[in-house]
């Protein structure tokens, strides 16, 4: 049989890769990779043990070994994520009026189109977003702060009294122009923090 070089590449790349490298893959990724690059397990028992299907693992694989490609190109010291002063000011309006329970004004910061994924529970769609922050209203103790996770533009979520805890989820937005376009809530998928590179904005 001939080697394939592409897959050989990859299996030095993994094997180059550390462990805080790892971390920085997203949960079904990185255990594919490890599961299949390092331990070799064919796809069947990696799928078996993940309870992922077979084309699943193939994406996980694909998508966690593109990943750790970009990653290898990264310098060891990045310079920290940064934000320009509107995009600050912008994360900064909408979680404010979070901590203050406004929802009417947040929702004043919503697009007419705007998208809702509560990550593994729903989707939602323009106004039906709408009733999506009356959960959030019956948390008073719950603390929200703006930030980075994995060099993204977040919001992180305390939900723990004894501030300052780590961040037991994150909330991602996205943008088009001044208006919230869309919404990515993982508060019913917080194994998402694991390996997570969280930094809250000062």
């Amino acid at each position: 049989m001939l080697a394939d070089p592409v897959a050989a590449a990859d299996q030095r790349q993994v094997a180059a890769a550390n462990l805080r490298t790892f971390m920085r893959l997203p949960v079904a990724q990185r255990s594919s990779i490890i599961l299949m690059d390092v331990l070799g397990y064919s796809l069947q028992e990696v799928g078996g043990i993940t309870d992922f299907t077979i084309p699943a693992v193939k994406a996980a694989l694909h998508r966690g070994r593109a990943r750790l490609r970009e990653l290898a190109q990264e310098p060891d010291d990045l310079p920290p994520p940064m934000l320009a002063d509107a995009e600050r000011a912008r994360l900064a309006a909408y979680v404010d009026r979070f901590n203050a329970r406004d929802f009417d004004a947040v929702r004043d910061m919503l697009a007419d189109d705007v998208k809702l994924e509560l990550v593994n529970k729903m989707r939602l769609k323009g106004r039906e977003v709408n009733t999506y922050f009356g959960r959030y209203g019956e948390q008073q103790s719950w603390q929200f702060a703006a930030g980075f996770v994995d060099r993204q533009p977040a919001i992180l979520v305390r939900t723990s009294d004894e501030l300052p805890a780590r961040p037991a989820y994150f909330i991602l937005l996205q943008w088009a122009g001044a208006a919230v376009a869309g919404i990515r809530d993982f508060r019913h998928a917080r194994y998402a923090v694991e390996g997570a590179e969280m930094v809250e904005i000062d």
